[in-house]
């Protein structure tokens, strides 16, 4: 229905004299209408600068993240630029995909050619193909790789479908490992794909764990550019460009979808490009419902790629849990909608991730009244810390975070929180805290919550403006 509707805007935006002879604006009301005409911004965000020292930084992980214990992958195919181009599918270089009838066992290292006859970096107008993984996957690694550190391929093709999917099934407690680098997926057609980027990993059960590293990206396409469900995943993204998704679902897709996850620590990257639409609530430039939120020269903007801005937060949020960010940019372009009021939302309507995930009670609780002194009790809540945030918006934003409230409850068989607005600010658990915001906006904070601008901190709470400190207290709330 949504792919009917869709096309149906786009008729009538283009046949006046139909939309004149219709039976009136009422019967279409309901039909989200797309912008068919790009918009040319008058700003841009700049892509990320990318390091001198790409393959030295191949071989270094965030300090959380657990490398030891995998295997070197079981198979490891190379693929031709050229002959590729020509076939319109892979053509190797030594062994063959054909002798593996489809399937792979002990994980993969795809390497693909990364200059073409030309000199110049490899378009491969085909999506990657994506093997069947059976057997033990304890321990293995599946990896997208350019030949060449540091000189990205990319892979271009208006298929449907076209998308890096990891499908992984009722893991239990293994350990496994998803790499992607200097890989760009610019598929402006996959709108049946849930991401261009998909990593379908499920069932995964504690001490099991995922970890998924992309660096030097650029990623287009899919109902969602990238989309991770939820489980004990931990996601590591540095030196890429997220530039939008394709999906017509309306507000249930957006650039990025992160859904319940342990960790997304995202680093020198760019998000914007989120489909927006005319008449109807758009999706989000980053929705990362992780754990833990770290964010480190990051920018984030609503510049759209093919269609009108979004107007919805640039960044959506949980407040459940922990975020640190240093030097996060947001940019805001006016769009067709009036923009929602705040650019970072961190919200509590809704549970994302296992109940383990999270150190105490996520709802109001009558163990729990907030301390004469917040500050000073820094380590016995779920915090945000935001330093060195810069807004670059259109308009003079009335504030740059919100912080919601939690509820007294869920519905039952749902995820969906109750009683948000029947709390009171003693009740909250949570803490929010900016320091040296700058930019288009009157103030930091909306008025809820438990939240400081520019505070004093007690000396021994200066630990949560230390990134790795920051990590640590999180991740050993819960043992990980």
């Amino acid at each position: 229905m949504d792919m009917v509707l869709h096309r149906l805007a786009i008729l009538l935006a283009f046949s006046p004299a139909l939309l004149l002879s219709s039976a009136g604006p009422a019967t279409l009301s309901s039909a989200p209408r797309l912008e068919t005409e790009a918009l040319l911004p008058t700003e841009s965000v700049s892509a990320p600068e990318q390091p001198p020292n790409a393959a030295q930084r191949d071989q270094s992980y965030p300090f959380y993240m657990p490398m030891q214990g995998l295997r070197a992958p079981a198979v490891k195919l190379r693929i031709r630029c050229d002959a590729s181009r020509a076939a319109r599918r892979e053509v190797y270089a030594g062994p063959s995909a054909e002798s593996l009838y489809g399937r792979v066992e002990g994980g993969f290292e795809f390497i693909y050619e990364a200059y073409d006859s030309a000199g110049q970096p490899c378009v491969y107008p085909f999506a990657p193909w994506m093997p069947q993984i059976v057997g033990s996957t304890q321990g293995t690694q599946y990896i997208f790789r350019s030949s060449v550190p540091g000189v990205p391929v990319t892979f271009r093709t208006d298929d449907a479908w076209a998308s890096i999917n990891l499908r992984l099934f009722e893991l239990g407690p293994q350990r496994v490992h998803f790499e992607m680098r200097d890989i760009g997926l610019d598929f402006p057609g996959a709108g049946e794909a849930k991401g261009a980027v998909h990593l379908e990993v499920l069932d995964v059960t504690r001490p099991g764990l995922i970890t998924a590293v992309i660096r030097r990206a650029r990623i287009f396409g899919g109902k969602n550019a990238i989309f991770v469900p939820g489980g004990e995943t931990m996601m590591y993204i540095e030196d890429s460009e997220i530039r939008g998704n394709v999906g017509d679902n309306v507000d249930q897709e957006h650039s990025t979808y992160i859904n319940g996850t342990l960790v997304s620590h995202f680093r020198n990257s760019v998000w914007y490009g989120q489909k927006g639409w005319v008449d109807i609530a758009s999706g989000h430039q980053l929705k990362d419902k992780a754990y833990l939120r770290i964010y480190e020269d990051v920018t984030v903007a609503n510049l759209p790629n093919a269609t009108t801005p979004s107007a919805m937060p640039l960044v959506d949020i949980s407040a459940f849990g922990f975020t640190w960010a240093n030097n996060l940019r947001l940019k805001r372009v006016p769009s067709a909608q009036q923009v929602r009021d705040t650019l970072v939302d961190l919200r509590t309507e809704i549970v994302y991730g296992a109940q383990d995930h999270y150190p105490w009670n996520i709802m109001v609780s009558p163990e729990w009244r907030m301390p004469p002194a917040p500050l000073a009790a820094l380590d016995q809540v779920y915090l945000s810390v935001f330093q060195n945030t810069v807004v670059d918006s259109f308009r003079t934003e009335p504030y740059i975070f919100a912080l919601r409230p939690q509820g007294l409850g869920v519905e039952p068989g749902t995820p969906t929180v109750m009683g948000n607005e029947h709390t009171t600010r003693a009740q909250q658990r949570m803490v929010s805290l900016a320091f040296n915001s700058r930019g288009t906006f009157r103030k930091p904070y909306s008025p809820e919550g438990w939240t400081y601008a520019d505070p004093q901190l007690p000396d021994d709470a200066r630990w949560v403006l230390d990134r790795d400190a920051f990590i640590r207290h999180a991740l050993g709330l819960i043992g990980r």
